[in-house]
């Protein structure tokens, strides 16, 4: 452990001022945070809650009742990251789709996807695109790519969310947030500096364990200021502009919309869709699909963990009928889940 570390280990565990709620917002904070024993140092009046910055864990049930819809009724190959081939839908998952015969295809990249459209010009492969700000550049990219390539047969089911607003919506949730760092990677520092301005505070980390007991110290210590503030704790990945490149790569194919977040319901200009310029390469417009109303599991609370408003531990369902073998919701089967890393390292 290096000197900042330890100097940060000893504001952490000598820390005696006001009670604080911490919400990790970025899955692979939970993650790492349990992995790296870092609860352990926290003293009583400290307590990290987890947040919607899972993507997966935050797509709603009704995107996978689509994506199934586009595999059984339209007979498309349906590409997607590994995590959401196993979330519940409605009546079933994309790897029950699959076992009726749907096509399902776990890809790396989109740019994989669109490889796939190259190579299989009769078939009509879509996309799921979910994310936030860290991988909407590159479902952009594809479609960017597709459209110049002139391909018929590519297309996106898009789930792409930002995070400002959802932090807006999550107000009095937490007395500070750990920002993702990966995000802020993308979108600079300016809304963090937007949120403190309108009494949100936090501050960006990284994921090693000095960057994490760095930030989680410099929380404790503007906490006992008692005014809202940021402060970047990841400034060799994270700069005030962000990355601009990136930035007018989703300008250019995206704009901002409505959508809706498991747990936190439609939050308004939340969420990215193509542009009317690539609307050959949406597939709800391509396929005219008909709109589509999940149903989640009621046992589930996946919405409440999201929110902070309880730990995965305080659901009936969880270590017993929901198990990463067994899912019953979207946080138990994400590498990112809070209820994964719950189950994986005992969290109470």
């Amino acid at each position: 452990m290096n000197e900042q570390a330890k100097k940060a280990r000893d504001i952490i565990v000598n820390y005696k001022g006001r009670p604080l709620r911490i919400m990790e917002v970025c899955g692979t904070h939970t993650h790492e945070i349990f992995k790296l024993g870092l609860r352990k140092l926290l003293p009583e009046n400290v307590e990290l809650i987890s947040g919607p910055g899972c993507p997966v864990c935050v797509t709603p049930v009704g995107f996978i009742d689509e994506a199934i819809w586009l595999a059984l009724e339209k007979g498309c190959v349906i590409t997607t990251f590994g995590d959401l081939i196993r979330v519940p839908g409605t009546e079933m998952s994309l790897a029950g789709a699959r076992a009726k015969g749907a096509v399902v295809r776990p890809v790396y990249s989109p740019l994989d996807a669109v490889e796939m459209a190259r190579q299989n010009p009769d078939e009509q492969i879509v996309f799921l695109a979910v994310g936030f700000e860290t991988t909407t550049p590159s479902a952009c990219l594809a479609a960017e790519t597709a459209k110049k390539e002139g391909l018929t047969n590519f297309s996106l089911l898009t789930a792409n969310k930002t995070m400002p607003n959802a932090y807006a919506a999550l107000e009095g949730s937490a007395d500070a947030f750990l920002y993702p760092g990966h995000v802020n990677a993308i979108t600079g520092t300016s809304i963090c500096e937007d949120l403190k301005d309108k009494g949100v505070s936090g501050v960006i980390a990284g994921f090693t364990a000095s960057e994490l007991l760095t930030a989680l110290a410099v929380i404790l210590k503007n906490a006992e200021k008692d005014e809202p503030f940021f402060v970047n704790c990841y400034p060799r990945v994270v700069k005030p502009e962000g990355n601009p490149p990136a930035q007018k790569l989703i300008e250019k194919v995206m704009e901002p919309c409505d959508t809706e977040w498991r747990g936190l319901g439609v939050i308004p200009m939340s969420g990215m869709k193509l542009r009317d310029e690539y609307a050959d390469f949406d597939a709800r417009k391509k396929y005219a699909m008909p709109e589509i109303k999940g149903r989640p599991n009621p046992a589930c609370r996946c919405g409440e963990v999201l929110q902070g408003k309880c730990k995965p531990c305080d659901c009936k369902v969880f270590g017993k009928v929901c198990t990463p073998e067994h899912p019953v919701g979207a946080c138990m089967v994400s590498d990112e889940g809070a209820c994964a890393a719950y189950y994986q390292y005992g969290g109470i």
